[in-house]
């Protein structure tokens, strides 16, 4: 067992999965017998190489582990797509596409993901019937505390890792853990001292230390005893004392480290937000594109100025972009004091209320999403004099940008749009956009979404 991986994720991803793509296509050939000529034998390995990369880039054993099935078949099926892209756009290129078959590529194009989800659900199924056997490794935690707490959970929810949890030792007694927190953390097994002999008597393979390093006199006498045992030994980070956004581990070379804030589109998860938001917009333009040009037309002949507002917002990592909308109002603010709009403000025009009203004034920002400057889903870009402001008045304020900003988002749906008179209002709306940051799926998005149509549609809190 990896820091990183299950030993079954580990054998799916360097032998069993690319032996299946390169076998498939070998079968394809021979079905409809085709000779397996070098060129077949280049593409064998052209793909290895690119189904490495793109397999190990776009995370999708990451749902494997966490004992998502569905979000694990749906990430398959989406990276062989983009193999296969990869793999039609370099047959064009250097012309090499007429040298294979259209038969033996249509059927392993289709036929290789199918095959690469059954094992991968053959293999749920073995190890579901170890777990039923009992054919588990036995461990131990050392150390009471957030960290090890949160790491029992984890163990406890997912039966893929077949661990067998016997208990904890830490220096205190139950009796001296407050609030039951002895329970929580399952069977008191002893002291420290205790340990070794416990992992001697009870076969222990996997032992993980949750000790602070304060502690480290402690951690240093563990780690001379322990070699006296067979058992693994790992150390959990201290990381949840902290307010992880999207936290995981990853490697820089051959050197671990921990990400704690990090963007949670990643790997296939980004391919599908970014997919999906090119043509949600691309098709939104070209069907209002009429509406779009007589609000145009009706903002330039009833008020002087551009048609456009441009202004610069923060964007992903915190760079700055430009944010377009419909022009609504007299003046055009884009300096270091900037006035939120208010009800019955004298510098909205007339055809500036109802756009506003309607949130009509936005669809401009479709072109921004067009761009990759925003995303339809996400938090909502503030002036930049706002976030000069508010990143020094609530904790965690920048850390909304780690996402594309949206067009709606999860606080705007939750009635947190509109103005922020009061520190309290930008405050709630930025625990919405963590949340969001934290918990955000595909299907959240579609949610948001739908509300957000429901929202326009009732006219709520906008002006």
């Amino acid at each position: 067992m990896t820091t990183n991986d299950l030993p079954i994720v580990a054998f799916f991803k360097h032998l069993l999965d690319p032996f299946i793509i390169w076998s498939m296509l070998i079968l394809t050939t021979w079905l409809y017998d085709e000779d397996f000529t070098s060129y077949y034998l280049v593409l064998v390995i052209i793909t290895f190489f690119i189904s490495s990369y793109i397999y190990e880039r776009t995370l999708i054993y990451r749902n494997w582990r966490k004992g998502r099935l569905l979000a694990h078949i749906r990430d398959t099926i989406m990276g062989w797509l983009l193999i296969v892209a990869i793999l039609v756009f370099l047959g064009y290129a250097t012309k090499f596409y007429h040298q294979f078959s259209e038969q033996v590529l249509m059927t392993w194009f289709i036929v290789t993901p199918l095959i690469l989800i059954a094992s991968h659900i053959t293999a749920r199924s073995m190890i579901t019937h170890l777990y039923s056997k009992g054919h588990l490794r036995p461990t131990i935690v050392i150390g009471a505390n957030e960290t090890s707490l949160e790491f029992i959970k984890h163990i406890e929810e997912i039966p893929f890792l077949l661990i067998n949890y016997h208990g904890f030792f830490d220096e205190r007694d139950s009796s001296r853990m407050s609030d039951g927190d002895g329970d929580r953390f399952g069977s008191h097994l002893g002291g420290l001292a205790d340990v070794v002999p416990y992992i001697h008597k009870h076969n222990i393979e996997m032992v993980f230390i949750s000790l602070p390093m304060s502690s480290q006199p402690r951690i240093q006498k563990l780690m001379d005893e322990l070699p006296d045992t067979t058992a693994s030994i790992y150390f959990l980070p201290d990381i949840y004392i902290f307010d992880l956004m999207q936290a995981r581990f990853e490697y820089i070379g051959d050197v671990p480290v921990v990400a704690m804030n990090e963007s949670p589109f990643v790997g296939i998860d980004g391919v599908v937000k970014n997919t999906s938001d090119f043509v949600i917009a691309l098709i939104t333009l070209i069907l209002l594109s009429p509406l779009m040009l007589c609000i145009a037309l009706a903002v330039k002949l009833t008020s002087p100025g551009p048609v456009i507002f441009k202004q610069r917002r923060y964007g992903l990592n915190g760079e700055e972009i430009i944010v377009y909308k419909f022009r609504s109002m007299t003046v055009s603010e884009d300096g270091a004091d900037i006035v939120q709009a208010k009800k019955n403000d004298q510098r909205v025009t007339r055809i500036g209320a109802f756009l506003r009203r309607t949130s009509l004034d936005e669809l401009p920002q479709f072109v921004n999403v067009l761009q990759g400057r925003m995303s339809i889903v996400g938090p909502r870009p503030h002036a930049v004099a706002h976030n000069e402001l508010y990143r020094k008045l609530i904790k965690g304020y920048m850390l909304r940008h780690k996402a594309r900003p949206g067009i709606t988002g999860w606080a705007q749906v939750n009635g947190w749009r509109g103005e922020t008179e009061v520190l309290e209002k930008m405050k709630a709306r930025i625990e919405h956009d963590l949340y969001y940051l934290k918990n955000w799926s595909i299907w959240l998005d579609l949610w948001i979404i739908l509300r957000t149509v429901w929202i326009v549609l009732r006219r709520d809190n906008a002006y």
